[in-house]
C-alpha cells in the first residue's frame, strides 16, 4: 500500500490536514479538470440564513469558509446546521463561523481517489478542499466526484479487458 504523506498546519482557526502521495491511478486533478475547480466559499460572518440561501442556490451540501475564497477558515456542511439545530439552538441569525467545522482535512491535486475515499471513510466526511502545494483554495471534491471517477475508472478497465478476452493480447 502507497505511503500517505501527512502535514498538519495549524492556526488559529483551523487545523488543515494534507494528504497526498506520490504515485497515482486516477488523480483528484483529473476529477477537477473533469467538474471543473470552480468553489463556492462563505463568509465566516455571513449569517446561517444566507448560508441556506447559498446552499439551496447551488445545489450543494457544503461550503466551504473563507473570507477571501482562497483562505480556508473551516467547512460547513447540511449535517453542521442540522446538529445545531438538534441541540435546540435558534441560528438562523448567528453567523457561519459559529456552526463551522474547524478542522478541515485537505488535499492537493496530486492525490489520488481511492486515497481521499479512504480518508472520507474513516474520518466520516463528505467533501474535501483541494488547495494548492502553499495552501491556497483551488476547488473542492465531494464523495460523489470519487465514486463517479472510481467507477469510469473501473469501466475503462472492465472494457479492456473484454477487449483482451474477446480480441487476444
Amino acid at each position: 500500500m502507497p505511503q500517505i504523506t501527512q502535514s498538519t498546519d495549524i492556526t488559529q482557526k483551523s487545523c488543515q490536514t494534507r494528504w497526498s502521495t506520490e504515485e497515482a491511478h486516477m488523480l483528484v486533478s483529473t476529477i477537477l479538470a473533469n467538474k471543473g475547480a470552480d468553489v463556492v466559499t462563505v463568509s465566516p460572518e455571513q449569517d446561517v440564513q444566507g448560508l441556506l440561501s447559498l446552499l439551496a442556490q447551488h445545489k450543494v451540501g457544503a461550503l466551504v469558509v473563507s473570507p477571501n475564497g482562497t483562505t480556508i477558515s473551516g467547512i460547513v456542511s447540511e449535517r453542521d446546521i442540522v446538529r445545531a439545530l438538534a441541540a435546540g439552538e435558534s441560528l438562523m441569525s448567528e453567523p457561519v463561523s459559529r456552526i463551522m467545522t474547524s478542522e478541515v482535512f485537505v488535499s492537493t491535486m496530486h492525490a489520488k481517489i481511492d486515497e481521499l475515499m479512504t480518508v472520507m471513510t474513516s474520518q466520516r466526511i463528505r467533501h474535501i478542499p483541494i488547495t494548492t502545494d502553499s495552501g491556497e483554495l483551488i476547488g473542492i471534491v465531494s464523495i460523489g466526484d470519487l465514486v463517479k471517477a472510481r467507477l469510469s475508472e473501473l469501466e475503462a478497465e472492465k472494457e479492456a479487458l473484454v477487449e483482451y478476452i474477446t480480441h487476444g493480447g
